[in-house]
């Protein structure tokens, strides 16, 4: 998809009605992200993943990708990935695919003489105009729970922040019946 298609698809809030989003503020909440040293220290894997080297993914790849394994206890402590981190694992083995996911976090925001990245970001950057069911695990290890409950004033009237107990950051797998049904309430209203 081209720069100018995707502009227009995250700019045209017409095109929703209502927005859901999971472990992750929605765009022009995220305002605290990068200003508390405590999410920096969780954030480390997107500046690692920056590198131009490659040395992510040796990282990543290392001993069965021993380092996915830690990063989703981390994430979602106490959460038997199982079978759902054996599946990522497969999808990334071949060393082409996890360059390409790799890739996406040394792409953002780099090489882009046109601007075309800092206007999309100014763009969506702005509030969503439409109501948004935000849900986020109570211990999401990769975004806290605190920070997350800071993005409530952010949300555009008629949207809901919704705090999943006993839910880390991938609470759609941790909690489906409780997560799914939100979702399909809030989606179908």
């Amino acid at each position: 998809m081209s720069s100018q298609r995707a502009s227009v698809r995250f700019t045209a809030p017409g095109r929703w009605r209502r927005v859901v989003t999971l472990g992750v503020p929605p765009a022009g909440a995220d305002f605290a992200l990068f200003s508390d040293y405590d999410q920096l220290r969780r954030f480390f894997y997107l500046f690692m993943f920056r590198d131009p080297l490659g040395f992510a993914e040796g990282v990543v790849a290392a001993g069965n990708m021993a380092f996915l394994d830690r990063l989703w206890q981390d994430w979602s402590p106490g959460f038997e990935a199982g079978q759902q981190l054996a599946q990522v694992k497969q999808s990334l083995a071949d060393p082409a695919c996890l360059a390409a996911a790799i890739s996406y976090y040394r792409a953002v925001g780099r090489d882009d003489p046109a601007g075309r990245y800092a206007a999309e970001q100014q763009a969506v950057s702005r509030v969503n105009p439409q109501p948004t069911l935000y849900l986020h695990g109570a211990h999401d290890g990769c975004i806290s729970a605190d920070l997350a409950r800071s993005a409530e004033p952010f949300l555009a009237p008629g949207s809901r922040l919704e705090i999943i107990a006993n839910a880390g950051h991938f609470l759609h797998l941790e909690r489906p019946a409780e997560v799914n049904p939100r979702i399909l309430s809030w989606v179908t209203a």
